[in-house]
């Protein structure tokens, strides 16, 4: 079972926890709040043709070590001297995750709200100054449960690798074949790292166990500090319409906006994080019922792939989102799929045959929320 936390306990080196009770996960494996598809994408970036060969030259070329002198010398190390309310939370992450060594956490003087977790050895965890003015205790609490998330799943490797060749890539532009080879596996890191980050919003949650301080911190990355003009259900109204909104042609669009970003949109994440804290998996979760990490040896990669699977083939059947409701007929057999299609697309085809009866179709007139299609350094907007 979990076991409930509260002032004056002294476990794996972890003192002067916060006072308010919450539940603790001895032993916990990363495996109990990974997004599916997470550890599925995980598997399949190392089957990556040639990512094998490029990983193991990366490992030796990073500058991991200039790195952490970077943040020692130009940032301000969390300690009990040193931002201490910040070094009581991780503290607080470590201890209810289970995680003995606690990763060196930096303060970076930047107004962009951002904290990511870097590092091939040993993970770091890094937060902005507009981060930590932008939220409350709470909120702020959940985004380092989020960050000590990605260090108990390992992530911190695969993004440091992701900062890396998003920063090559660039530099090697002018190379058309070395170019398109780096944006493959570019583009093969940035889907697995957007399913990182649902993982990473989950343990976030079983840290600070607050849905709505979790759900403000969302608002306030997406909306800034004006949580009065901000209402929680609008907002995650707003996840529904980009889901459901428009015809095939913007579900195409949803797909080309979203490749170049690290992360999903935060409307998205709100909602997919509310439906995780609603499921049986959460609860049983906090019941004190999951898997353990001296039970990861035993854990089989086809039942990982098969899970994924699982939940995809669900996403595709309930989702609402045009393109999706088209695969599900496709696979499901439905008729006059032609027709769907040429509907579905309005202006890029003419309309549906008069000798065929009219059949269910989306809303053309619905349409989707604001899209961002710039492409930006990835950046852990937790």
């Amino acid at each position: 079972m979990g076991e409930d936390m509260s002032d004056g306990h002294q476990q794996n080196g972890h003192e002067n926890v916060p006072s308010r009770q919450r539940r603790r996960f001895p032993g916990i494996s990363s495996r109990a709040y990974e997004h599916p598809a997470d550890r599925s994408a995980l598997v399949a970036l190392r089957k990556l043709s040639g990512f094998d060969t490029v990983f193991k030259a990366l490992s030796g070329l990073l500058p991991e070590r200039s790195l952490r002198l970077l943040f020692l010398s130009d940032s301000v190390r969390v300690s009990d001297q040193q931002f201490a309310h910040l070094n009581d939370m991780l503290r607080d992450a470590c201890y209810i995750l289970d995680l003995e060594k606690v990763p060196p956490m930096y303060v970076n003087q930047d107004p962009q709200p951002n904290a990511m977790c870097i590092g091939l050895d040993e993970p770091i965890i890094v937060v902005t100054t507009g981060l930590v003015e932008l939220l409350d205790e709470e909120e702020m609490r959940a985004v380092v449960g989020h960050e000590v998330g990605h260090a108990l799943s390992g992530h911190s490797v695969y993004r440091t690798i992701l900062l890396f060749l998003t920063s090559l890539a660039l530099k090697v532009a002018w190379i058309p074949l070395g170019n398109l080879a780096i944006m493959t596996i570019v583009t093969a890191l940035r889907e697995w790292f957007r399913k990182s980050e649902l993982s990473a919003d989950r343990a976030g949650l079983l840290v600070g166990q607050d849905l709505t301080a979790s759900m403000r911190g969302l608002m306030k990355l997406a909306g800034g500090n004006h949580l009065h003009e901000m209402n929680v259900d609008s907002f995650l109204k707003q996840a529904e319409e980009y889901e459901a909104g428009g015809d095939l042609r913007d579900s195409v669009l949803k797909i080309l906006n979203v490749l170049p970003r690290s992360h999903p949109f935060t409307t998205v994440r709100a909602a997919e994080l509310k439906k995780w804290s609603e499921s049986r998996d959460y609860q049983r979760i906090m019941d004190g019922h999951y898997p353990r990490r001296s039970e990861d040896k035993d854990t089989s990669v086809s039942d990982s792939f098969r899970e994924s699977a699982s939940h995809y083939a669900t996403h595709v059947k309930t989702s609402k989102d045009p393109l999706m409701k088209l695969v599900s007929d496709i696979a499901g057999g439905a008729g006059d799929l032609g027709g769907r299609v040429r509907r579905g697309f309005g202006g890029f085809a003419s309309s549906a045959p008069q000798d065929q009866p009219p059949t269910d179709t989306t809303d053309p007139t619905d349409t989707p929320g604001p899209a961002n299609g710039t492409d930006t350094p990835p950046r852990d907007g937790d």
